[in-house]
Order: structure tokens, then C-alpha cells, then sequence
């Protein structure tokens, strides 16, 4: 309990406000555009997502281990988009700037628990890449079903353990400054800056969640591909490199697009505007859940036949449909 309460010992009572008011995206000319370019973002990732969800369930062809982590990609950006883009229109379209402490505290836990899946989902496909290249003969004993299931379910059991500590220890502070969040969302950081009481244990995790959820899993990424072209150029030939690396292109498409937004952003964070800051985190919230389905149909080569043959099959239906309408 001491860890949850700074307070502990003494007669301190929370002061918690009845509301937050989100201020980002102010003094920007014509934003509504962003907005609306915001809602075709998500209608774009809900379909792409869920296409990608129904193939793989559909085609029995894709029961491969790698696809429980696609899959489950996918699944994490619809319940991400789902999450954030909605209330975020809502929020600043509709102007409805004020949010409720608790729903306040309910979105920070939904945003933080899919941004925080979608890098360890890029581990857990980074991981079987990396079985596939350096150990190809024992990859099946390696990568099973079971233990896909067992990494991603111990993904989600420590994202949501970590993300639960960070919103606890924010119920133990006491608001008695401003409610002002100047961001395009609950952000963390920004509501317990916000704090009048001991804020060291909510700046603690707050410092540790970029490190565990971010960080780490990019150092992972970028030394096992460096292990990787270290494997891959012992290859006797140009062609087997080439066949290999091909294999790897679709994942770091996907790390490549996840954490250049993020790398930029905090590398130049003392000279980006604010509101620059915000659109380019916005972006970075919104854009890889758009772009992951759309890269993994155009660069996985299962998922792309399995496309054509499902639409094959549907193709076929609608013709011994209309023959039967005919007799």
C-alpha cells in the first residue's frame, strides 16, 4: 500500500476534480480538416484490421504460429483506433473539451494498453524472424502454437499489470492546480505534472513506462537484426540472402513506421512546437493501425494468395447463385 500512497501516516485527503479539460490542438488554422482526415484514417484501419482478422480465421492455410502475433496485431489497432480516434473526435470536434476524472483515468488505461501492445507485438514477430533466419532447422520446435499463445498472453497479463500501476498510483494524487491536459488525450504525464501532493512514485513509472513499453523492445528489434545480417552474410549465396531478407521486409516496415514518428518526435522535443508535438504523436497514435493491414496483404506473400483465393471463392458463389436464380 505505501507504494500507492504517499500520503500513508497522514491525515491528507485527495482532492480529485470532477473533470479534466483536454486543451491540445489550439490556435491551429482549419484543423477540422485534421479531424475529418482522422476519422478517414479509422475507418480505413477498422476495415484493413478486420480484413486481416477475418482472413486469417477464415483460411485454414494461415494456422502458422506467426499468424496468433498477426492476428493479434491486428486485433490490438482496431482496439486501439477504437479506443482513441472516436473520443478524440468527440473530444475536439464536438468541443466536448471536458472529460470526467474517471473516464479521464479509463481512456489513459486503453490508450496506454494497445500503444504499449502494438511494440510487443513487433517483438513477438521480431522473434520468430529471428528463429526462422538463424535456427530455420528448429524452428518448429522452437515456435509452436503454444508458445505464441503463451508469449502474446504474457504480453497483454504485463502490459495491463504496468498500465493498472501507472493509473492506481495517479488515484493517489491530489488535484488542487489546474485541470489543463495539453495533449490529444489522458496523457500520463501531463496529469500528474498536474498534481499538488508527492508526485515521485506516478514521475517513477512514469519515467520507467517509455523504457519497458518502448525502449527495450526496440533495442531487442534493432540487435536481433543486427544478428540477423550477421547470419544472413554468411550465406553462400546473393540469392539466398536476398530470399531470406525478403521475409523480414514486411516487419520492418512496420517497426519502421511505428517508432520514426516516436524517435523524432523525442530526439526533438525542445525545438517541435507544441501543437507540432501533439499532431505528430496523434499520428503516430493513428497511422501504423492504418498502414500494418495494408502492409502485410502487400508484402506477405500467404495473406495475399489467401485474399485472392477467398475472393475467388466468393466469385464462384455469386456465379452458382445466379445459375440456380436462372433455372
Amino acid at each position: 500500500m505505501e507504494f500507492f500512497n504517499s500520503a500513508l501516516g497522514k491525515n491528507i485527503s485527495f482532492v480529485r476534480p470532477a473533470y479534466f479539460i483536454i486543451s491540445g490542438f489550439i490556435g491551429i488554422p482549419n484543423i477540422k480538416f485534421y479531424y475529418v482526415f482522422l476519422f478517414f484514417v479509422y475507418v480505413v484501419s477498422v476495415l484493413g484490421n478486420t480484413a486481416v482478422m477475418a482472413v486469417i480465421y477464415l483460411d485454414h492455410n494461415l494456422r502458422a504460429p506467426k499468424y496468433i502475433v498477426v492476428f493479434n496485431l491486428a486485433f490490438v489497432d482496431l482496439f486501439g483506433s477504437t479506443a482513441l480516434v472516436p473520443k478524440l473526435l468527440d473530444i475536439f470536434l464536438f468541443d466536448h473539451r471536458y472529460i470526467p476524472y474517471n473516464d479521464c483515468l479509463t481512456f489513459l488505461f486503453f490508450c496506454y494498453t494497445s500503444l504499449s501492445m502494438q511494440t510487443l507485438n513487433l517483438v513477438g514477430l521480431c522473434y520468430d524472424r529471428l528463429i526462422a533466419i538463424i535456427f530455420p532447422l528448429h524452428y518448429q520446435l522452437k515456435v509452436t502454437h503454444r508458445f505464441m499463445f503463451s508469449l502474446i498472453a504474457s504480453f497483454w497479463v504485463f502490459v495491463i499489470f504496468v498500465v493498472l500501476i501507472a493509473v492506481g498510483l495517479l488515484t493517489r494524487l491530489s488535484f488542487c492546480k489546474s485541470v489543463l491536459i495539453n495533449s490529444y488525450f489522458c496523457d500520463h504525464g501531463q496529469i500528474f505534472r498536474l498534481a499538488c501532493n508527492d508526485i515521485s512514485p506516478s514521475f517513477g513509472i512514469g519515467m520507467s513506462l517509455p523504457v519497458l513499453l518502448v525502449w527495450l523492445p526496440l533495442m531487442f528489434i534493432l540487435f536481433s537484426y543486427l544478428y540477423i545480417a550477421y547470419a544472413l552474410s554468411k550465406v553462400a549465396t546473393v540469392q539466398g540472402r536476398v530470399k531470406a531478407f525478403k521475409t523480414c521486409t514486411a516487419h520492418l516496415s512496420l517497426v519502421a513506421i511505428y517508432f520514426i514518428p516516436i524517435l523524432i518526435t523525442f530526439t526533438m522535443a525542445s525545438k517541435i512546437h507544441p501543437n507540432g508535438r501533439i499532431i505528430n504523436l496523434s499520428l503516430s497514435s493513428v497511422f501504423p493501425p492504418m498502414l500494418n493491414p495494408i502492409i502485410y496483404v502487400l508484402q506477405t506473400q500467404e495473406i495475399k494468395e489467401s485474399v485472392k483465393k477467398l475472393f475467388k471463392i466468393r466469385k464462384q458463389h455469386k456465379i452458382m447463385a445466379k445459375k440456380v436464380n436462372i433455372k
